[in-house]
């Protein structure tokens, strides 16, 4: 089974030809499996799989240094396998972060995280670092991997996966939210597919 691959964003082989990028940044992220993560669910042929990365170290093998939930932005792999015999179309997908609470928060394309402010401190990593984003200072969400890491599939053959990362604005995460994920059609048909409702706290 064939897998596409996580792509780099159109600067990158040009910040490798110039030796601009250090070996760390030269590293590829490989997702699993979509069998081998714990959040995931089927339907009509299509199994999603979703795990957010909270921790630093969690952090570390996607974003190197950046830990984006230090600044307020949940990403979320998100991994698509298509057991269909037709292709899917992924390209208007929504998907939304729901809390216990029934709040909803939309994906944030990534090409705006630069551009996110945070209003307050994520409430669940042990010593927080102060937020400083705005004014002559870069803001740390400016980095390759926010786009070169995000999901960025229009279709998904049969028999293929896609993955990539997903980013939701929000002041906390938790155990018990789930993703859901809407607005996937059948390109040969142009049926819509039923929307998943992925629960954190379990398959």
């Amino acid at each position: 089974m064939r897998k596409i691959a996580l792509r780099f964003n159109r600067l990158t082989p040009l910040l490798l030809a110039a030796g601009l990028l250090t070996g760390a940044d030269k590293t590829t992220f490989q997702s699993k499996p979509v069998a081998e993560y714990p959040h995931r669910q089927a339907s009509e042929g299509v199994t999603i799989a979703v795990q957010p990365f909270i921790t630093d170290d969690e952090a570390k093998e996607a974003f190197g240094k950046l830990n984006p939930w230090r600044y307020g932005v949940l990403p979320v792999l998100l991994v698509i396998q298509n057991d269909g015999k037709d292709t899917l179309r992924v390209d208007k997908m929504k998907l939304q972060y729901e809390l216990p609470d029934n709040s909803r928060v939309d994906a944030t394309p990534a090409s705006d995280v630069r551009y996110a402010r945070p209003v307050k401190t994520p409430q669940n990593l042990p010593n927080p670092l102060p937020i400083h984003i705005g004014g002559s200072k870069k803001n740390p969400l400016d980095e390759w991997e926010i786009e070169g890491r995000a999901f960025s599939a229009k279709v998904i053959p049969p028999g293929q996966s896609a993955s990539g990362f997903v980013y939701f604005q929000t002041p906390e995460s938790s155990a018990a939210a789930l993703v859901s994920v809407s607005g996937m059609n059948n390109a040969a048909t142009g049926k819509e597919l039923y929307y998943f409702e992925i629960p954190l706290s379990g398959k």
